[in-house]
């Protein structure tokens, strides 16, 4: 809950922000912040899973003494790795604009602001994964609000002041860049604060159980940390291969688009529309998808686990099912509705482009959606390596053709987005193939997984632009044109999905709220 919630104040912050920065601003946050991810990804992000699950192991074992000892090496681990990594960042930000990112000028800037958020995130990995494997999730689950909320404001506040400040610079940009930076180095202070002030409290409880232990055993600092490093590198391979990407895409955009003779600007600009528009937006859905994968884990491995293959198939197939029930009326809805979303989130930009983006590339979501889903099931049966395999191979080919498109076509950005499509559908493809060989006996329904939630996305659609004309009609207002316009979508969607019967009583009820959403459909007539 948490997690989705901290992405939801994500994206609604990021909208004013956007509208502060412009399309240049835009595409050099966007930039900056690719490269703190991977470095992110490199240095520290796994290090709270690998604790928590070394920690948790410990603990169930009454080895007291060793959870003091892998936390202390956790955390020597994390002093040297996001110490090490943050100076590269902070000393080779100049170096990475002139040498990488030339088209991108400016990105140094808010590439040093980040570069110490790489320690203090790599020491709040190590305090939320020692309580995650004390199973409690509130600490971290506290502690990711507070950071969002103040990187929401910050980040907000600081690009306003700093493009204010410096009207009159050729920087200005970068320097807005560079204040929306500002608000995720600040967000991470104020959540470590929080999580040394509950260790600091908590601690004379772990002293007093590390006194209290009779086991005997006590590892050796070297073997600690080589548990924990062969525990984070599968975590690490995969997550790089997944976020180098939009790395990769704006790098060859910015190489080959420079040499046609497109100005660095007018780069800039187009990445910024890119990344602040399209994938901003398409982000919420494929965020959702993300979590249901994640959440099918659990109950997943428990049945693959228990031998109970009818179990584990209802696991995957109601995942792959919830996915689709979100996915395709979002993919449709910006099919219809791209520009006036875009217009009425980002007044002041190009929401014709935006728009055209959206239209494009939206069955990303859908395809992101049994990615992601396909490649939890994948995770759920020990095949770990299997989806970083298929993704390393959809990244090739990915590459491959985005170079393709940007040299010898015109399309420009659009190359992006075709590549952004195309690279999850080789991964469900390869996942599903994958899944076939191991779970020959799987087997996805159809009718009611994808048939009915994209028969009702039609219906949709077409409500959509009859409503969008009718209040047209009546007023010129786009914010209350297409407001109106989603409302109806929402009820148009989930009215001619129940009569469909896309859902059983029983699979409603899995849904947040599941109970009341029944009680309104039978009111309806809808079940």
């Amino acid at each position: 809950m948490a997690s989705l919630l901290v992405r939801l104040i994500g994206m609604i912050y990021r909208i004013p922000m956007a509208n502060i920065l412009g399309e240049e601003g835009n595409g050099i946050y966007a930039v900056a912040y690719e490269i703190y991810d991977v470095v992110l990804i490199i240095s520290s992000y796994s290090l709270p899973l690998a604790l928590s699950k070394i920690i948790s192991a410990e603990q169930a074992r009454g080895e007291y003494r060793n959870v003091g000892k892998t936390f202390r090496v956790a955390r020597t681990f994390a002093i040297v790795s996001g110490g090490v990594f943050g100076a590269v960042l902070l000393f080779g930000a100049g170096l990475i604009e002139t040498s990488i990112y030339p088209e991108y000028s400016g990105v140094r800037m808010p590439v040093r602001v980040l570069a110490p958020t790489i320690f203090i995130v790599a020491m709040l990995g190590v305090f939320r994964g020692f309580f995650q494997g004390k199973k409690t999730m509130i600490p971290t689950a506290v502690s990711q609000i507070i950071e969002q909320i103040v990187n929401a404001v910050v980040s907000v506040t600081a690009s306003y002041l700093f493009m204010k400040w410096n009207a009159g610079s050729l920087q200005q940009a970068a320097w807005g860049a560079t204040g929306g930076t500002l608000g995720t180095c600040l967000g991470s202070v104020s959540a470590l604060l929080l999580l040394l002030f509950v260790y600091w409290i908590y601690r004379p409880v772990q002293e007093k159980m590390e006194r209290r232990d009779r086991t005997g055993r006590e590892e050796t600092s070297g073997r600690l940390f080589k548990l924990l490093l062969l525990t984070i590198l599968p975590v690490i391979l995969s997550q790089t291969v997944y976020n180098i990407s939009g790395l990769i895409d704006y790098k060859l955009y910015g190489w080959l688009s420079g040499q046609s003779g497109v100005a660095d600007v007018a780069i800039k600009s187009m990445i910024g529309v890119y990344s602040s528009k399209y994938r901003l937006l398409c982000g919420v859905p494929i965020a959702i998808s993300t979590a249901v994968a994640s959440s099918m884990i659990p109950s997943a491995v428990t049945a693959y686990e228990n031998r109970d293959g009818a179990q584990w198939r209802y696991n995957v197939a109601s995942g792959i099912k919830f996915n689709m029930i979100v996915a395709f009326p979002c993919a449709m809805g910006f099919i219809m509705l791209g520009q006036p979303i875009v217009k009425m989130l980002f007044p002041s930009s190009d929401f014709v482009l935006g728009g055209h983006m959206l239209m494009a590339g939206s069955a990303a979501i859908v395809f992101y959606a049994l990615s992601n889903v396909t490649g939890g099931a994948l995770q759920s049966i020990d095949k770990m390596r299997m989806p970083v395999i298929h993704s390393a191979i959809s990244l090739a080919i990915h590459i491959g053709l985005v170079i393709l498109l940007l040299r010898y076509t015109g399309i420009g950005v659009y190359a992006l987005i075709i590549g952004n499509v195309t690279f999850p559908i080789v991964v469900f493809i390869l996942n599903l193939i994958a899944i076939k060989r191991y779970v020959p006996s799987y087997r996805q329904e159809v009718v009611k997984t994808f048939i009915a939630p994209f028969s009702a996305s039609v219906w949709m659609a077409s409500a959509v632009v009859l409503v969008y004309w009718l209040v047209g009609l009546v007023t010129g207002s786009n914010l209350l044109r297409t407001l109106i316009s989603l409302c109806a979508a929402v009820f148009v969607y989930f009215s001619v999905f129940l009569l469909l019967r896309g859902l059983t009583r029983e699979e409603l009820y899995d849904f947040p709220m599941g109970r009341r959403l029944y009680l309104v459909a039978r009111k309806l007539h809808l079940m």
